[in-house]
Order: C-alpha cells, then structure tokens, then sequence
C-alpha cells in the first residue's frame, strides 16, 4: 500500500510540472524541507483594489480558495499598490505591503514561505515583488515565488479556452448575430517586453478557431488602435468588452466602461461591457491554485545555476 502511495504521488508531480511546461524548475517538496519547530506560509499579493464589489468578488475568493486548499500552510495577505494602501487606510483599513508581510512572518517564527501573486502577466509588479523576497531571502530557509496567471504558453491556451468558453456567443436562434459580436479583451498593459504576452493571447485565440475574439491593452500593447483596425477588416456589429485583469476595478470602471466603450460607439459599433475581474472566474481562480501547488513541489532554477552545473559537467533534473 504504501508503495502504491509514493508511487501516486510521484505521478501526481509528474503531471504537475507537465502542466507547468517550460523548465526552469526541479523537483523539490517545500513542506519535505520542514524540521521540528519550523512553520510554512502563504503569502496571496495582490495588487489590491479600493473597490468592495469586486475585492469580494476576486481577492476575498481566491483568499478563501487558497485557505481551503492549502490547510497546512498559514495564510497571509498583502498589496503592492501603494496607492490602494493608502487609500484605504485613510477609510481605517490596513493592508500590508510584501515586505512588511514578510517580515512579519519572520517575526511570527515562519522559516518557509511560499509567494503567490495574482498578476496576470510577468511584469513590473512581479519585478517589484522579486526585489522585495530577494531583500529578505537571509531570513528565512527557504522562500519561492509562484508563477503569474500567464507565464507558460499552457496557461495562456487554457486561459484562452476558459474565456472563449464563457464569452463566445451562442445564440441557436440568430447565427448570424453570433459571428457579428465580437470580444475584446482589455489588459492593464505594460511599458517593458512582457506586454508582449497579450499579443501572444491575441494570436493563440484566433489560431484556435475564436476569430471573434481580440486582445488589446490600456498601457501598452496591442493598443486601442491596433484593435479598432482588427474589427474594421471583419463585419463585427455588436462589442462586448471584458476586463483582462484580475479584478473589475478603476480601469474597468472608467478607462473600459468609459474612455473605450465611447469611442467604439462613436465608430457605430453597439457596445456592452461585463464588469467582470478574471479573479471571479472560478477556472481562472484554479489555475493560480495549481500554480501554488507547483512551487510547493518545485524549486525555481536560475540560468546562472545551470551554467555552473553545465561547466561542472553535471545536469539538473528538470
């Protein structure tokens, strides 16, 4: 019996890094490390909103679904917008940046840590976060970092699948309606290379079959322009904008449901907006729950620590 347990949970991780994809990461159970008197954590970073609907909405139930999933990890919380913090705590609510979460797990006698964010890209949110875990990595035994929502071209088809799934029109009574509505999908965007990654969702939909869908992004790239060019090539009537961001917050509220939605109208196009965060999304929500079961059996490898074990004439099971 206790053969075919191993043996299982052996399989389990198997699948686990296969889902994951793309290398960079080793076999390694964080809970495994734990000695007498040692305790393990979970920090969940949220960027962070100062909008109640959509916090319990997202942030509170990916919260909730971490506890729940993750009983034998303590759990902890954090923002990294400065300006959500001090917002609201000029409402007399406290939110912890990462840093100050850290410390206080090291404070609270926590000596492993696991991190995982709720950002969707690998951005400068998750370059901000990295600089703060580094800036305390000596105080603990061990410290890792979860993957964003899209980090494997597998998180993106399946983010894709998941979206197209729920979006895509389905109207048995008027076909022709439903190849006349079209999707658009709007991201944050980003000033660095990795606002590359909603032109790779752009392409893996349309080379999926859903044609009706786009990508575009508020700061970054594709723009709103790239957009409006892609939908003025197809006989797209009808528009439904979807925020492409965690939760439904102040760029949904004013840049989609306003600045977007106007100048879509101006053009002729009927327009609808879904106030809905990806965070809500229950799918959405299971894929950052396997990135946190990932890094609890993985350990992230560094490129300069390949180099090292390539020279020395040994390989790293990957």
């Amino acid at each position: 019996m206790k053969k075919i347990l191993i043996l299982f949970l052996l399989c389990q991780t198997v699948l686990l890094y296969q889902v994951h994809g793309e290398g960079g990461f080793a076999p390694d159970n964080l809970l495994s490390l734990l000695k007498n008197g040692e305790k393990a954590a979970l920090l969940m970073v949220h960027f962070g909103t100062t909008y109640n609907d959509t916090r319990i909405l997202t942030i509170d139930a990916i919260n909730q679904k971490a506890k729940d999933k993750f009983p034998e990890l303590a759990f902890k919380e954090a923002y990294t917008s400065r300006i959500v913090i001090r917002r609201l705590k000029e409402r007399g609510i406290q939110k912890d940046t990462p840093l100050d979460a850290l410390l206080q797990l090291r404070t609270e006698g926590f000596t492993h840590v696991l991190v995982q964010s709720s950002n969707i890209i690998d951005g400068v949110e998750m370059e901000s976060l990295r600089h703060d875990v580094e800036s305390v990595k000596p105080f603990f035994k061990e410290i890792r970092i979860g993957t964003p929502l899209l980090y494997t071209v597998e998180d993106c088809e399946k983010t894709a699948s998941i979206l197209a799934g729920r979006l895509e029109p389905k109207n048995p009574q008027n076909k022709k309606q439903n190849t006349q509505t079209h999707i658009i999908l709007v991201g944050h965007g980003t000033y660095t290379a990795s606002t590359a990654i909603y032109s790779q969702m752009d392409y893996i939909l349309k080379a999926n079959g859903w044609t009706n869908f786009h990508v575009g992004t508020i700061e970054g790239y594709p723009t709103f322009d790239v957009v409006l060019t892609q939908l003025k090539k197809t006989k797209a009537k009808q528009i439904i904008l979807q925020p492409f961001m965690f939760v439904a917050g102040d760029h949904a509220k004013n840049d989609i449901a306003g600045e977007w939605k106007e100048r879509l109208e101006k053009e002729g196009y009927t327009v609808t907006v879904r106030q809905e965060g990806l965070g809500q999304i229950p799918e959405i929500q299971d894929i950052f729950i396997e990135h946190i079961r990932f890094s609890m059996t993985h350990r992230a490898v560094g490129i300069m620590e390949k180099k090292a074990a390539y020279a020395a004439g040994k390989e790293i099971n990957e």
